[in-house]
């Protein structure tokens, strides 16, 4: 599934630039993740990147997005295809 960054983010924006698939942008109040790009960081890394560096553990996995390791491989593919 893809993630999602709770009301909880301070804003630090230190999520962004270690996401591979440029899923997370500054919103309005705080930082976003767009679920079309959002991979989960699968093909490359081994666990979700914003989660790893997040100071307030607010990058959290969204159930409104569920999809499986084969799911998010497919998404990573045609991420890097450029479809």
């Amino acid at each position: 599934m893809a993630f999602i960054i709770t009301d909880d983010c301070i804003s630090c924006e230190i999520c962004i630039p270690e996401c591979p698939n440029e899923a997370i942008t500054m919103g309005k109040r705080f930082c976003e993740v767009d679920y079309n790009r959002c991979t989960e960081c699968v093909g490359h890394y081994d666990e979700p990147q914003c989660a790893a560096v997040c100071p307030m553990e607010c990058c959290k996995p969204d159930p409104a997005h569920k999809e499986t390791r084969d799911q998010l491989m497919v998404k990573f593919e045609r991420l890097q295809s450029g479809n």
